[in-house]
């Protein structure tokens, strides 16, 4: 019934400044900038090939809002949820009760952007209890080509620019859980289960829509979190140095190029200021 990530959110306390920082950082323009009327909150949204991000910023009373501004008292800036995808929202509700799940029935949304571009979806809405705590719905749109790719910021190239989010990642003191949620109740792919003892993780990996859940449990008890954690994010670009020497030039602060843990790929971290995710960039090692 879930077939992609539709979109990632990420709350933040204020949207130009986000704006400006992930013009940078994904070297691409916003394709939406809107308000949620009724909820408390507007949006900025930055599509790319295989998911969008959606920034969000408390800018009044409402139930979003209020989500929002305990997200932010609470931790700060950062992930704050993910919204999987269906195309059949009626089936999905009643799979998910299937599983034993206590979903939403389809709740109907519409939005306006600034420049007069409309959407409509319709949202099934989880049970924090049943998700580890965790944010998360699952959203059938009505068109899921409303939202164009968002454009090339100027004098960026396409070898310069993010191209797919490559994973999320989730850390979680419950691997077992983890299991039974992803794989058994939402019916994601679990791809591979693993536990390697020099970097002292187990780590599961969930493959969807052209994109990978990464969840992983410390070994050592004292560095387990105490509840589940939207953590991190990686981007896939097509030219790992090209993309790091752009954002260096534009004033971030980035690490080295190296070799990534997987074969045949190079890797780089992004420094602060993230709003608050750790983030990498990843792609081909062209030189391979």
């Amino acid at each position: 019934m879930i077939d992609i990530l539709d979109h990632i959110l990420i709350a933040v306390r204020d949207l130009k400044q986000a704006e400006q920082t992930y013009t940078r950082i994904l070297g691409r323009l916003p394709t939406w900038k809107g308000e949620h009327p009724g909820l408390g909150s507007a949006n900025l949204i930055y599509r790319l090939r295989n998911t969008y991000l959606e920034f969000v910023e408390a800018t009044g009373e409402g139930p979003f809002g209020d989500i929002i501004r305990n997200k932010l008292e609470k931790s700060g800036e950062g992930l704050l949820g993910l919204a999987f995808g269906t195309v059949n929202a009626d089936l999905c509700v009643k799979y998910l009760r299937g599983k034993g799940l206590n979903p939403t029935d389809p709740l109907p949304g519409s939005g306006t952007d600034a420049d007069g571009q409309t959407r409509a979806w319709r949202n099934i809405m989880l049970k924090p209890e049943e998700t580890g705590g965790l944010f998360m719905f699952i959203i059938e749109q009505a068109d899921r080509l409303a939202l164009p790719l968002s454009p090339l910021a100027p004098g960026v190239t396409g070898a310069q620019a993010a191209e797919t989010v490559d994973h999320v990642v989730i850390e979680t003191p419950e691997r077992d859980a983890a299991i039974t949620f992803y794989k058994d109740k939402l019916g994601l792919r679990l791809a591979l289960d693993h536990t390697i003892e020099k970097w002292g993780v187990r780590q599961l990996f969930f493959r969807f829509g052209g994109i990978t859940l990464e969840i992983i449990t410390p070994i050592a008890k004292d560095k387990q979190p105490t509840e589940d954690n939207l953590w991190g994010m990686a981007y896939r670009c097509p030219n790992v140095e090209s993309m790091q020497a752009r954002l260096k030039a534009a004033g971030a602060t980035m690490s080295d190029v190296t070799r990534g843990r997987k074969k045949g790929t190079m890797v780089a971290t992004i420094k602060p200021e993230t709003h608050g995710i750790p983030t990498i960039l990843i792609g081909p090692d062209l030189a391979a």
